[in-house]
């Protein structure tokens, strides 16, 4: 039984001042409000509400309409290591005493409960990727100096990683401080963009992870006068910043990871994954374009989305719905090195609960459905035209934001997953994101076309 008392005065004892229930709108952003650690009862008990319909994306709640309620889970506080006042746990939203149904977190945790009852957990690993950024006379710029002085690339340059201590050294200590387990982290190829890795945990635990991660970049970086962006273009000749999202399915009883063959030998090419990982590969393939909408959730991820693009070389990024063991071209890999698929368009703008709902959801119709993903494809798609690749059944992910939003409207699964309710706002929202984005005349076009005629 939970121990109240003992929560609090645990909380007491850390140094916390004011714990967050936190919840999040459309964009994964999280939103609370500070209570003191004093009236800790007061908050489980329900006592904060929320006019919803005032943020981003949360539905049409109008000021007439009864509020949301926020109940935080009490056993999931974690305790800021930078700023050891404030404890966050995540919330269930609720309205007129049911699950709010434009909560992001509670579209995860129905399909986590679904894949539950079969006896599955989903378990996943992100890697995010952000820019660390300085102001420069009006202009943003890597906050390491040295990042312009090179040609091609500073990925994983060791000089500058080093020069980008005062950014990365906190934040390994701040993850490890909190029991991720840091595997490595580099400089990735953008000038000022760096990645990290870290242990995976279940699906549910890395989406809450990822909302501590980014509030953890944005203070670091504000400690050297910077910014985190998360934006997954910034600048049309540098790398975009994904957030690759490694799954697999375990044994909820034992724990066993069920993408990982018994006797590797006698597996497809011996590549030793079950035909369990290949269904539910096949599934995430099928409705590869409706997450696409949801995992690179902006007019900009499109940008990212290219195979060279203005980049001074290719740009590594997942362009084509298919699947290899080591092809990075690809929105999916199954990779030699670890048993999981590697979901490899998302991005660092990425709702994490919505998007981790999506595959999981769609992994699972793979394998109620037996699919079959095909051959992997283990050659470079970035040297063929894209009608040469068709005739091989190998599709572009959609190329505009519009394009993956029609693909959402559509899938069947898609409005499962979100419900009608959010699956109709998602919809709106994002379309008149992308009208915005239409409506604005830019500085490219006037000067394609201004005196053109």
């Amino acid at each position: 039984m939970f121990d109240l008392e003992a929560k609090k005065q645990e909380l007491i004892d850390a140094g916390v001042e004011y714990v967050f229930g936190a919840y999040v709108d459309i964009h994964g952003v999280p939103k609370s409000k500070a209570v003191p650690t004093e009236h800790l009862e007061d908050m489980l008990a329900g006592s904060e509400l929320y006019t919803v319909g005032a943020l981003e994306g949360m539905g049409e709640l109008g000021p007439n309409e009864d509020e949301c309620v926020s109940i935080p889970d009490p056993s999931a506080f974690v305790v800021l290591p930078w700023d050891t006042r404030y404890a966050i746990a995540p919330a269930e939203l609720y309205f007129k005493e049911q699950r709010y149904d434009h909560d992001s977190r509670w579209i995860l945790q129905q399909q986590i409960e679904t894949a539950e009852k079969q006896g599955f957990v989903m378990n996943m690993g992100v890697e995010p990727e952000v820019y660390v950024l300085r102001q420069d006379e009006g202009q943003w710029q890597p906050f390491v100096r040295e990042d312009r002085e090179n040609l091609p690339t500073r990925g994983y340059d060791l000089e500058t990683t080093m020069l980008a201590d005062s950014f990365l050294a906190p934040m390994v200590k701040h993850m490890n401080a909190l029991q991720w387990d840091v595997y490595s982290f580099d400089h990735e190829g953008g000038d000022g963009q760096y990645e990290f890795d870290f242990r995976y945990t279940d699906a549910m635990g890395m989406a809450d992870r990822m909302i501590i991660f980014r509030l953890m970049a944005k203070h670091v970086a504000r400690s050297i006068h910077c910014i985190a962006s998360f934006m997954p273009k910034p600048w049309s000749d540098a790398f975009g910043s994904g957030a690759h999202m490694n799954v697999s399915l375990a044994d909820k009883e034992t724990g066993q990871n069920l993408f990982e063959a018994n006797d590797k030998d006698n597996t497809p090419g011996g590549h030793g994954y079950t035909e369990m990982a290949y269904q539910f590969t096949a599934g995430v393939l099928k409705h590869a374009g409706a997450i696409t909408a949801v995992v690179c959730p902006t007019v900009n991820s499109y940008k990212r989305l290219e195979p060279y693009g203005r980049m001074r070389e290719m740009s590594w990024a997942p362009v084509y719905q298919a699947y290899g063991h080591n092809n990075r071209t690809l929105v999916a890999r199954l990779p030699m090195n670890r048993y999981c698929l590697e979901v490899r368009q998302a991005d660092s703008a990425c709702n994490f609960y919505l998007g981790t709902a999506m595959v999981l959801a769609a992994g699972m119709e793979g394998i109620r459905e037996k699919l079959d993903p095909g051959e992997p494809v283990d050659f470079n798609t970035y040297d063929m035209d894209d009608h040469e690749l068709a005739k091989s059944g190998i599709h572009r992910l959609p190329q505009t934001f519009s394009v993956a939003l029609e693909q959402f409207e559509n899938d069947s699964l898609a409005k499962q997953v979100f419900g009608d309710a959010f699956h109709s706002t998602y919809l709106k929202y994002k379309r008149a994101e992308w009208r915005a984005y239409n409506l604005e005349v830019s500085p490219w076009e006037r000067d394609q076309y201004l005196q053109l005629w």
